[in-house]
Formats: structure tokens, sequence, C-alpha cells
């Protein structure tokens, strides 16, 4: 009789962490792409507003997963710590985006939109580099 006591082994925590890493840095990192198609900027009478305004809304809650997956990955598995910062700071950046949205302060949100996009994209690459994958190898 086997008995369970509720717990992964290690080695598949850290693979399904940093499969969770990875799917929700890329995720992010798409929605950042819808949120530059949709920019008002990008069409002659104004963008379509309720889409890039729902993006926002899917940005907050793809970038606060991230960081928690990033996070839980240095915390369970002695990942870098600096993803999940990185990852962190992108969702708390998010807010102050959506904050300065409007018409009138585009000067500080667009180069906004660009420092959210690097530090996304910063933190999906790491994701999917040879050390972020050794240390699910190094648990086995």
């Amino acid at each position: 009789m086997t008995h369970s006591t509720g717990t992964m082994p290690a080695a598949r925590t850290s693979d399904t962490l940093l499969t969770a890493v990875r799917v929700l840095a890329v995720l992010t990192v798409v929605n950042l792409a819808w949120q530059f198609v949709t920019a008002g900027q990008l069409f002659p009478r104004g963008g379509p507003e309720e889409l890039h305004s729902a993006g926002a809304i899917v940005l907050h809650v793809l970038s606060g997963l991230t960081a928690i997956a990033a996070l839980a990955y240095w915390r369970l598995r002695g990942a870098p710590l600096w993803p999940g910062v990185l990852a962190a700071v992108v969702f708390v950046l998010s807010f102050v985006q959506a904050y300065y949205g409007g018409r009138s302060t585009l000067y500080i949100h667009v180069p906004g939109a660009m420092i959210l996009t690097v530090g996304a994209v910063w933190v999906a690459v790491w994701a999917f580099t040879p050390g972020a994958k050794a240390l699910t190898d190094a648990s086995r």
C-alpha cells in the first residue's frame, strides 16, 4: 500500500515552477505586444482605448503572477533573486503606467512602456537560459 504525503518531489516542483515562470513571462511579453498594437498613437484617430485598457488589466495579472512564480522559484529552488525582483518591479510599474496612461501624460507613459518591455523581456529570456534550467537538473 502506498502512502502519499501530499507533496511533490523537489525535481518535479522545480520543473513546474520553471514552466510557470516561462509561460507567465512569455504571456507578459505577448501582452505587452498587444498593448503596443492597441496604443492610440498607432492609429490616426486614436486606438481602441477599451482594448488597451483591458490589456492593462491583463498585464497587471500576468506580471503579478510572473513575479510570484519567479520569487517562488528563487525561494524554493535557489534560483537567482534578480529575476523575481525584476518581475516584481515590472508588476509595480504596470500600475504606474496605468496611472500615467492619459493622452496628456504620454511623455511619461511611452518611456515607461519601454522600461516595462525591457524588464519583461529580460525575465523571459532568463527563464529560457541554461542557468535557469540547470536548477531543475541539479535538484534531481
